[in-house]
């Protein structure tokens, strides 16, 4: 299935082939499909229609129209091989792109490649190797205060937004994130109904009208804008007053602030506060999916919990892990990949065919809005037999080399594969280790509904009950 430019049908030729898809309602198509469940909906697509799908929603004279696209080989066409046919135009990227600003998430172009030279050197391995420690210092704070807390059941939902929202502030930003936590948890859910609310609409009211939403979602914008500030400015301080004021610390705000050179130049007060605001959010949502259903689907799985735990004895010891330990728990590993086939934390990628391209035998046109997802090629039963089972088996060495590269791409994939994977699966592994090991956890709740948002998002708890393990942090 190559990806070809399509020339204009030559007289007498055979026609193009119609791209299938759901008929939805007579006025609105498939506008409150796509409302009410999205991610049922492309699955549903999916199962009936095949894997290029053609979706219309709103009314006549409104419509907005997109394409999906599922299999691994079109996806891999999309994101990679001619990921520069299909760019970050889409509605979805625009609404972040006015609520979070111009960061590392939406620009493009020179841009991107400027911001992504800058952010690079905290992401080489070696770097990411050397946040180890503040990894397994935060996840253990979160199992001592479960220990001292007095109740055995937690909802993993927010308790892992904060463990992955106060490291990640400490690793990137040097500083302690305890008072963000409140106002993070606060205003990005407004913010993200907004924005995917708003990518959908066929009429979107300005954002200037003093409506409730939108008043709600600039107070929310606001808040984060001024916590922004106040970072840049307490890391600032912080520099000046430990000498390090040409910049030459080892977080983001000292690259930031070292930006300078001819080749990139500098960054302006708003241009900073977007890259700390887009890793802030993106930085710590993502990777508290990640653990969350991790640990809730160990929870329902008994079993392979105990495998999982068997390891983490067998190769730790009583002895906190390291970044050297993630080549000696690949069943921890496993686990945490099929907790991120089920539960991918992006779990729809939107983009814009910039000309018209063929994929899967059939045509996409010349400013198509195109969706991948891996929600629901994570769930292709051709791909993954019975996929709505957990089964860390599934990511063993022999089964796993035999997959297409994009069976799973939960961190995308190409030129804008995400920056910070190799730091997001270290976090995951290490805060994962420290966790399992000092607890034993029984699921309260069996099923955690979910939603997509610009990151998926869970619409109800995901309570466990927690046993301390016998000598565990003592």
């Amino acid at each position: 299935m190559s990806l070809t430019e399509s020339p204009p049908p030559q007289p007498g030729s055979a026609p193009e082939r119609a791209i299938p898809g759901p008929a939805g309602l007579p006025v609105l198509g498939s506008m409150l499909d796509l409302r009410r469940d999205s991610l049922s909906t492309f699955l549903r697509a999916q199962r009936e229609h095949g894997d290029v799908v053609r979706l219309e929603a709103g009314p006549p004279g409104l419509r907005g129209v997109f394409h999906a696209v599922f299999a691994p080989e079109g996806v891999q066409q999309i994101l990679a091989s001619r990921a520069a046919n299909f760019r970050k135009d889409h509605p979805l990227y625009e609404e972040v792109r006015q609520a979070f600003g111009n960061g590392l998430l939406t620009s493009q172009d020179a841009d991107y490649l400027r911001q992504r030279r800058l952010v690079q050197p905290l992401f080489t391995k070696r770097r990411v190797d050397g946040y180890a420690s503040a990894v397994t210092t935060e996840a253990a704070t979160l199992a001592d205060r479960w220990r001292t807390a007095g109740s055995g059941t937690v909802d993993l939902v927010p308790e892992m937004n904060r463990l992955a929202l106060r490291t990640v502030s400490r690793i990137l930003f040097g500083l302690d994130a305890e008072a963000a936590v409140d106002a993070i948890h606060r205003c990005a859910p407004v913010i993200n109904a907004y924005v995917v609310r708003r990518a959908y609409v066929p009429v979107k009211i300005p954002r200037e009208w003093p409506t409730p939403g939108n008043q709600r979602a600039r107070a929310a914008t606001d808040e984060l804008n001024a916590l922004c500030d106040r970072i840049v400015a307490d890391r600032r301080a912080s520099r000046d007053t430990t000498g390090d004021a040409d910049g030459a610390g080892e977080d983001l705000l000292s690259l930031l602030a070292a930006a300078g050179n001819d080749e990139d130049g500098s960054l302006d007060a708003t241009e900073v506060r977007e890259q700390v605001l887009i890793f802030l959010l993106a930085g710590h949502e993502t990777t508290a999916t990640s653990l969350a259903f991790t640990l809730h689907l160990l929870a329902r799985h008994p079993e392979e919990q105990t495998r999982v735990r068997d390891e983490l004895d067998r190769v730790l010891g009583d002895r906190t892990p390291t970044a050297a330990d993630l080549d000696r728990l690949p069943y921890l590993t496993q686990a945490l990949k099929e907790s991120m086939r089920l539960y991918p934390a992006a779990p729809v990628i939107s983009r814009r065919a910039v000309a018209a391209a063929e994929i899967g035998g059939y045509r996409i046109p010349a400013g198509a809005d195109v969706i991948v997802a891996p929600w629901v090629t994570h769930r292709d039963p051709e791909l993954w037999p019975d996929p709505e089972r957990f089964d860390p088996r599934r990511f063993d060495p022999e089964p796993e080399a035999a997959r297409h590269r994009y069976a799973w791409f939960p961190f995308g994939g190409g030129p804008r594969a995400c920056i910070g994977q190799h730091f997001s699966m270290l976090e995951s592994v290490l805060a994962l280790a420290v966790l399992l090991r000092g607890y034993e956890l029984d699921a309260v709740d069996e099923e955690v509904p979910v939603s997509a948002g610009i990151t998926l998002q869970a619409t109800g708890p995901a309570r466990v009950r927690l046993r301390p393990r016998a000598g565990a942090g003592e």
